[in-house]
């Protein structure tokens, strides 16, 4: 690799002498990379821009202010969220049905909320969690409707050439949710006050 540089620096060399004349005779900007040929590296100063610090701190309490407003007046639109339930994430908004596979406690009738709410979005904008969103700002509720089994399902092994062949038949456990509201509660970047609790140092 480096004798194809010092090969290619040798030929830029040699250019810039042919067509010296030329280059003060038309008054050309001999480009940085000319001067390459006496050294490996650039000397040119890397382009920079100057940020404001302050600017991305306006638009930020801008769009806070207008989630707020939505809000407050009511014309978020239609929400919906994305919930960690028993170990898998779901996008739901009001009146889905989930299925939860697998063994799961809740009962038929009862009424649960899901509280670990990952993403809050509406019509105009998306609140995303680091990795929940804060506390308290979101509701979703939800209703237990059915449990049932799912249906029946095909396990099949085969080894080659070794006589063995197993067939299996299973079902598994599934609870079906119903979610009933998903809301937006309080002000963003504004958690509610909470009351009640008492710390123990030990």
């Amino acid at each position: 690799m480096s004798g194809l540089i010092r090969q290619f620096c040798n030929k830029l060399s040699s250019f810039t002498k042919c067509y010296s004349n030329v280059i003060a005779r038309d008054n050309i900007n001999i480009p940085s990379i000319l001067s390459f040929h006496s050294r490996f590296y650039s000397n040119t100063p890397t382009l920079h821009e100057i940020v404001d610090p302050n600017k991305d701190k306006f638009i930020t309490e801008e769009i806070i202010k207008n989630v707020n407003q939505q809000v407050s007046q009511g014309t978020q639109g239609r929400l919906f969220a994305v919930v960690h339930v028993a170990g898998k994430q779901f996008k739901v908004t009001e009146g889905d049905v989930l299925i939860i596979e697998g063994y799961w406690p809740p009962n038929v009738g009862d009424k649960i909320s899901l509280d670990k709410v990952l993403l809050l979005g509406g019509s105009d904008f998306t609140l995303v969690g680091r990795p929940l969103i804060q506390n308290g700002l979101a509701n979703v509720h939800a209703t237990v409707i059915e449990k049932m089994l799912s249906h029946t399902k095909t396990h099949f092994r085969k080894k080659r050439r070794k006589q063995y062949k197993r067939i299996n038949f299973y079902r598994i456990q599934q609870t079906m949710l119903r979610i009933n509201k998903v809301e937006f509660v309080g002000q963003l970047n504004k958690p509610p006050d909470v009351s009640g609790l008492e710390y123990v140092i030990l």
